[in-house]
This record gives structure tokens, C-alpha cells and sequence, in this order.
């Protein structure tokens, strides 16, 4: 682990992993408790329009991919608000949109080449140039900012719409702030993980979490402990074995995944029998 820090590249990846895995899966705890755990997978594609129109026009990709990212999130939750569509199908739209768009737009784009693209869409650790770290930190606070002032709020719109609205709660609002915040952790996130496998950094996590613990506090800290833990050792592995972090940070987590779904039920067990002593 040592000898990776020597690299420049590796210290910019590492940093940018350590904030993903923090960020993704804090704001996936509200996500999964809210019944969006496919908004990310949405997000990920509209995402993909982004990155392509910054090849088109020239611009930086992350910049674009905010903008595109942030619109395409608040034109689901008024789709699913104001039309006639249900909520799964809302994202349908969004994510057939979305890479619709972006296979168009990379088409066009003299400066999208394959591997370009192939580093959005399941991530690179030597492709992570460190102003895109600066802009990965800046979202990442924004995100924390998000969870930490609105998080009471939040929590009390994921588990009841009706009981938010009753409470006098500015439920628009929140639901446009969970869809906005999801956007650009998946901006943060594409450049380690990829557009493709972002959303499992949001789910999986938090999924694991939900076997070993009950309150919703506890199951968000320890799904964004599981987070860097699974960003860290996936980023590590692809070094040794040169291939797309994406895919090995994602099996991390799943791996994570099955062993605490066997401790959880082991923990479950033993309870009753404790009680009984």
C-alpha cells in the first residue's frame, strides 16, 4: 500500500476514492429508505449526456455532466409529481433519455475516443487529473453539507410523505434536494467507479449496513465506513491487476455484502438465546 503512494496519479485516485466512498453512500441511505434505489442508475446515464456534450463544446466533462446531471434530476421529480407517470417509470425515461443522448453526442464528438469514454463508464485510476480532485472535493462537501443540515428533515420525508407534509415539512423542496445531491454523487463518483456502477456504491453499502445494525444513524455511518473500505480496496486491487476500478470496487462491496448477510443472520440468532439467560 505504501509503494502506491509514490505515484502521483494514485495519491489523486485515492483521495477521490476515500471521498466517494463517503459521500455515495450517505446519501444512498436516504435513497434506499425512500424506495429510489435506482435513481443513481438514472442519474449515471443522463450523466453520460453530460460527459459527451463537454467533448462536443469543448468544455471540461465534470462541469458539464454537473449541469445535465442536476437537470435531468429535477425534471424526474416533476415528471413523477406533476404527470401521470409512476416513479419507475419516470426513471425509465430518464435512463433511456439519457443514453440515448449520450451515445448521440459522443458520436458527434472529435475528442471522444473509446477509451475516453470506457474511463467515464467504469472508471480509471490513472485518468483523475487533480483539478478534477478539487471539483470531486468541493461537490463532496456540498453533499456532507446537504446530510448534515438537512438530514432530520430528510429522514422524516423518507420514511413518510404524508406524516412530512403533516409536519408542515417543505416536501418539494426535500425531494428536489435528494434527487439534486444524488446528481452530483454520481458526478463525484464516475471518475473512480464509473457511470455505469455508481449507483451499486449507493445501495450496496448501505444494504450491508442494514444486516448488522437497526437505527437509521447507525446504518448510514457504517455504510459510508463500508464505502471507503470498498473504494480503497477495490482502487488497490485494480492497480495490481490493470483493470477498471469500477468493477472490482463493486465486487468488494458485494463481497461485503454476503459476509455481513451471514453475521447478520448469526447476530439474529443469538439474541433470543441471550435474552434468555
Amino acid at each position: 500500500m505504501i509503494e502506491l503512494l509514490q505515484f502521483d496519479f494514485m495519491r489523486r485516485a485515492l483521495i477521490a476514492a476515500l471521498l466517494v466512498g463517503l459521500v455515495a453512500p450517505a446519501i444512498g441511505t436516504f435513497m434506499v429508505q425512500r424506495r429510489l434505489a435506482l435513481l443513481g442508475d438514472g442519474i449515471g446515464h443522463v450523466a453520460l449526456t453530460g460527459v459527451a456534450l463537454g467533448f462536443l463544446t469543448n468544455q471540461a466533462p465534470v462541469l458539464t455532466a454537473v449541469v445535465v446531471s442536476v437537470l435531468g434530476a429535477v425534471a424526474i421529480e416533476l415528471v413523477r409529481e406533476r404527470g401521470r407517470t409512476s416513479g419507475d417509470v419516470a426513471l425509465a425515461l430518464l435512463f433511456y433519455g439519457g443514453i440515448a443522448g449520450g451515445v448521440l453526442l459522443i458520436s458527434l464528438a472529435p475528442g471522444g475516443s473509446n477509451a475516453t469514454l470506457m474511463s467515464y463508464l467504469f472508471g480509471s485510476i490513472s485518468s483523475v487529473p487533480t483539478e478534477d480532485v478539487w471539483v470531486i472535493g468541493f461537490l463532496a462537501v456540498a453533499v456532507l453539507g446537504v446530510v448534515v443540515f438537512f438530514g432530520r428533515e430528510l429522514y422524516v420525508l423518507c420514511q413518510d410523505e404524508e406524516v412530512a407534509k403533516a409536519s408542515g415539512l417543505p416536501v418539494r423542496f426535500l425531494s428536489l434536494l435528494i434527487a439534486v445531491t444524488a446528481a452530483l454523487t454520481v458526478v463525484i463518483a464516475m471518475r473512480v467507479v464509473g457511470l455505469l456502477l455508481v449507483s451499486a456504491l449507493m445501495v450496496v453499502p448501505v444494504a450491508t449496513s442494514q444486516q448488522l445494525t437497526r437505527g437509521f444513524r447507525s446504518t448510514m455511518l457504517l455504510s459510508m465506513l463500508f464505502g471507503m473500505i470498498a473504494t480503497v480496496g477495490g482502487l488497490t486491487s485494480s492497480f495490481y491487476v490493470e483493470v477498471p476500478p469500477g468493477a472490482i470496487i463493486v465486487i468488494v462491496a458485494l463481497a461485503g455484502f454476503v459476509l455481513a448477510l451471514g453475521l447478520g443472520r448469526f447476530v439474529r440468532r443469538s439474541r433470543p438465546q441471550e435474552a434468555n439467560l
